[in-house]
């Protein structure tokens, strides 16, 4: 099998956007990017800086005045031109996705059309912000209530999936009339390169959207950045916790989404076919390096060994293969530094005593140079062991067997996360039941990840984060409320 290289002609090549002007490099570092398919370098980036942080900060701030001041109506065509011009361009993000971190291109192309739905559904409430009335006792007055923007808000995104990760954000900050600096990680720095690129294009005024492409000392300049209002970070709680600390000093808000150990409950009366196509998307779905991904599957003793026959024998159909061949399902991790984490977690998962039922070992042959596994389910797991309370971030399920409901409940509701939960059952009132104790911010029944549309909110509970990102609550995230209270009592002069 011949493994294609990326195409560095089909890829971005401005690190760097501020006041609309692109930069092949900034004054930062230089970084090698490697693509994770062969574990070859595609490019050498020079990123971005502290100084490149400040000239961003410089330009979004001279921006905001007008884009504050735009009325709705034309913010909204705006959105929408840039919606259409993300659907018509979808397919032109595949090579950046593909190179960036191994995404495949059977759903590379998906991601474009994504980007322009978000812009679309936010565009749609540009010229609906509106405040409210609130009626007073006690004096003649009238109070209502307006929502302003921020001012320049800061978005940090993670290198599994920058382009989702960066619309998700983007679309409902502009439409409440922010101005933007967005990080590009370094690990995958091209598709949030190609969507600032895209935003000019549409028309987007300089300075709205500044990118710099940067590591954590980008990020970190960022946070701690007196020009920039607010922060909306997307990765890791360790990283989360640095974060935290530093907007600390200023008091800064910061949106928070993060990890996630989403269980998948699958009772005796579920259609098990069904449930083992959709936990198999847990290990799929971003090469199983997704927050959200249903990587803990909890099943009813009545059916545990038929279900475990079955997803055990559709994880072997899964292709593994060169990201670029449109017939590939599932790619590499990031880096050999996360497949040997991956591997470790594995090894520990099987001497706490769980018992590996598909995959297991590093794809070698072809597959050597990239940083592939295949699917990996390890049964029988303890719901106390590392592997089922730490975020794996790779294609590996975990299965552990319960009794009943309520066990059910405290199994999935046992670890410090809380973002998604998976729920196939065809009895409508423990549907209902699950739903409501359930401690996760999204719950799905008798699904997989449908309800990550534009119009859903989306966000964790516990270590999870905090805030919402998508549907009005999302919107409401990057403005703030303002009262104003006016006495209507007549002068006291009697006039």
């Amino acid at each position: 099998m011949a493994f294609t290289e990326p195409s560095t002609d089909a890829l971005p090549r401005h690190p760097i956007i501020i006041d609309g002007k692109r930069e092949e490099q900034g004054s930062g570092l230089v970084y090698p990017h490697v693509y994770p398919g062969t574990g070859k370098v595609t490019r050498e980036l020079r990123m971005a800086s502290a100084g490149d942080v400040d000239r961003s900060v410089a330009a979004a701030r001279k921006a905001f005045p007008a884009w504050r001041a735009m009325p709705g109506d034309k913010r909204r065509d705006l959105m929408f031109r840039i919606a259409a011009l993300l659907e018509a361009k979808s397919g032109e993000f595949a090579p950046s996705l593909i190179s960036e971190n191994g995404s495949v291109a059977m759903t590379a192309p998906y991601m474009g059309y994504d980007a322009a739905q978000k812009f679309r559904y936010f565009g749609g409430w540009c010229d609906k912000i509106h405040g409210r009335t609130i009626p007073m006792w006690g004096t003649p007055a009238h109070d209502y209530v307006s929502y302003e923007p921020y001012g320049v808000v800061g978005i940090i995104v993670p290198w599994n999936g920058p382009l989702f990760a960066a619309t998700m954000v983007l679309a409902p900050a502009l439409a409440a009339g922010n101005c933007i600096i967005l990080k590009s990680p370094d690990l995958a720095p091209y598709s949030a390169m190609k969507l600032v690129e895209i935003l000019h294009e549409a028309g987007l005024p300089d300075g709205v959207v500044n990118l710099v492409t940067g590591g954590a000392d980008v990020g970190e300049a960022m946070v701690a950045h007196p020009g920039i209002d607010k922060i909306e970070f997307i990765g890791s709680g360790a990283t989360a916790k640095k974060v935290l600390t530093s907007a600390a000093q200023s008091l800064k808000p910061v949106g928070l989404e993060l990890g996630g150990k989403s269980a998948v409950i699958i009772f005796d009366d579920a259609d098990l076919m069904l449930a083992a196509k959709k936990g198999l998307t847990g290990a799929i779905s971003s090469n199983g390096q997704g927050c959200v991904n249903g990587t803990r599957l909890l099943v009813q003793r009545g059916v545990y060994d038929r279900y475990l026959q079955l997803i055990a024998a559709m994880a072997a159909q899964v292709k593994s293969g060169d990201p670029f061949d449109p017939s590939t399902i599932l790619g590499p991790v990031i880096s050999q530094g996360a497949l040997d984490r991956i591997s470790g977690m594995i090894d520990r998962g099987v001497t706490d005593g769980g018992r590996i039922v598909a995959g297991g070992a590093r794809l070698d042959g072809a597959f050597a140079q990239g940083f592939f596994l295949p699917v990996t389910i390890l049964a029988d797991i303890s719901n106390n062991c590392e592997i089922a309370q730490t975020e794996v971030f790779g294609p590996v399920l975990t299965v552990t067997p319960f009794d009943d409901e309520e066990e059910a409940i405290t199994l999935a509701n046992g670890t410090d996360y809380g973002l998604g939960a998976y729920v196939h059952t065809q009895n409508l009132r423990r549907a209902h039941h699950l739903a409501g104790t359930l401690q996760a911010g999204m719950i799905h029944v008798n699904g997989a990840g449908e309800a990550m549309q534009p119009n859903c909110p989306f966000g964790g509970f516990k270590k999870s984060g905090h805030g919402r990102l998508g549907g009005v609550e999302g919107l409401h995230e990057f403005l703030q409320p303002k009262n104003i209270w006016m006495s209507m009592a007549p002068p006291e002069g009697g006039q």
